[in-house]
């Protein structure tokens, strides 16, 4: 799962890349409103990868999920205020 959302989120950032350079180097030889308009299309890749790239998938344990140990649950559970901390000998 992790790989796949890696490799999306690469290839999204080479299309961005690709974008921005070949708008400056190419494109504006031609059509500078279309250099600008690939220019904007880019910037508008880096958050759609972030997004992408964390993105929960139906595999990936969320935070709040019990992991399965009881030990760790607990003390997870008392950081969250969800329960009470043990007393403990005195």
């Amino acid at each position: 799962m992790y790989e796949r959302r890696r490799r999306a989120y690469f290839a999204i950032m080479g299309a961005c890349l690709a974008l921005f350079v070949s708008a400056w180097v190419l494109v504006r030889l031609w059509s500078t409103e279309a250099a600008v308009g690939m220019a904007f299309a880019a910037a508008l890749l880096p958050p759609i990868a972030a997004w992408v790239a964390n993105r929960r998938g139906p595999d990936d344990r969320w935070w709040d999920d019990p992991s399965g140990d009881a030990q760790s649950d607990a003390w997870w559970d008392e950081l969250d205020g969800r329960r009470k901390p043990d007393s403990g000998p005195q």
